[in-house]
């Protein structure tokens, strides 16, 4: 499939969740801590007429790094330049994009840990000294040309924190981490992003979806985009428990939110490795999937709702793993998969 196919298929699950992102702070949910100093630090700098220090924001993919980004900038009352650390490919694609901003805007560079190492070298002065100095020509020729930027806030976001060099990580004067939400948070979502699409939602339907979200807005999000299509041609455009929860089972969604490709992680981590330890290298190749996608994507939820532990010698399969599977630590068969 060609990219531009790609970006087709993708293009309504992007303007659908564009169109559910709060642009206040009041409309955030979740993350409490994160958005009570952010609105402190907005406040300040407005306060004293300057541009918002740079911001840090990390956390897995969902949970609403770039959301943030957006609402400092419309708190500032500014512009949002948004780009990503992959496609800033070299030092003059950084130039033209600092060059052309305005005074207090914020830069937006999402998975900003997948910067060019080249690249990032340049950043550190422009967010220190808001300077950049570019080299014209080679050899002989060579010569550096300094450009003064206008002060502007630069907002990284990350899945991988540990993964930033210090030296840039030190030029962040505020970090945030953003950590998976609450049932009840993501049921408020659930209930907020129904009202926009005139969808009618029950309280214990919208915590159905909520439950099984995985703690990511983004997933509950994405959940009510499909319940809703079921109760649309099945149930009368109305969703409650027993209709959320037939539509999550159809979609492969069980009780615990796990879907298709977790149980194969579990089932390929308790059946073919015998519990672990394994690399997720093996892992990665038994299920058929990227390692840096069972690391980023699948991994930190199964960690923290205790299904697998990472140890030095690999993931190794916790009792709540062999519970869900139907299978005991010797491996026999124990009861019915829960579904």
């Amino acid at each position: 499939m060609t990219d531009h196919a790609t970006e087709a298929l993708n293009r309504p699950d992007r303007e659908f969740e564009i169109g559910l992102r709060p642009s206040r702070f009041a409309d955030f949910i979740g993350q409490d801590k994160v958005r009570e100093r952010l609105e402190l630090f907005v406040e300040a700098a407005r306060g004293r007429g300057e541009s918002l220090d740079h911001v840090l924001l990390s956390g897995p993919p969902g949970l609403g790094k770039t959301t943030l980004a957006y609402i400092l900038a419309e708190a500032m009352g500014v512009h949002v330049r948004a780009t990503s650390g992959p496609v800033i490919d070299k030092p003059g694609d950084l130039a033209g994009l600092l060059t052309s901003i305005e005074p207090g805007d914020v830069v937006f560079i999402d998975e900003i840990h997948r910067m060019q190492r080249a690249v990032e070298e340049y950043l550190y002065s422009a967010m220190e000294d808001f300077v950049i100095d570019i080299m014209i020509d080679q050899g002989p020729n060579a010569r550096s040309v300094r450009l003064n930027l206008p002060r502007f806030t630069l907002v990284g976001a990350t899945t991988r924190s540990g993964l930033l060099t210090a030296p840039l990580r030190s030029r962040f004067a505020m970090t945030a981490r953003l950590d998976y939400s609450p049932p009840e948070a993501l049921q408020a979502i659930v209930e907020r992003s129904a009202r926009i699409l005139n969808v009618a939602v029950e309280e214990d339907g919208a915590m159905e979806i909520a439950r099984r979200a995985r703690g990511t807005p983004r997933i509950a999000n994405n959940l009510l985009r499909r319940v809703r299509d079921f109760a649309q041609v099945r149930a009368d455009n109305r969703i409650d428990r027993p209709i959320a929860d037939r539509a999550l089972r159809l979609l492969d969604i069980d009780e615990n939110g796990l879907d298709e490709m977790d149980k194969r992680i579990l089932d390929a981590l308790i059946e073919r490795f015998a519990g672990g330890p394994v690399g997720v290298g093996s892992l990665a190749v038994c299920v058929g999937e990227e390692p840096g996608t069972i690391e980023e994507v699948y991994e930190p939820y199964l960690i923290q709702e205790g299904y697998v532990k990472r140890t030095p010698q690999g993931r190794v399969a916790l009792p709540r793993a062999y519970a869900t599977t139907g299978r005991d630590p010797t491996g026999r068969a124990e009861s019915p998969r829960l579904l």
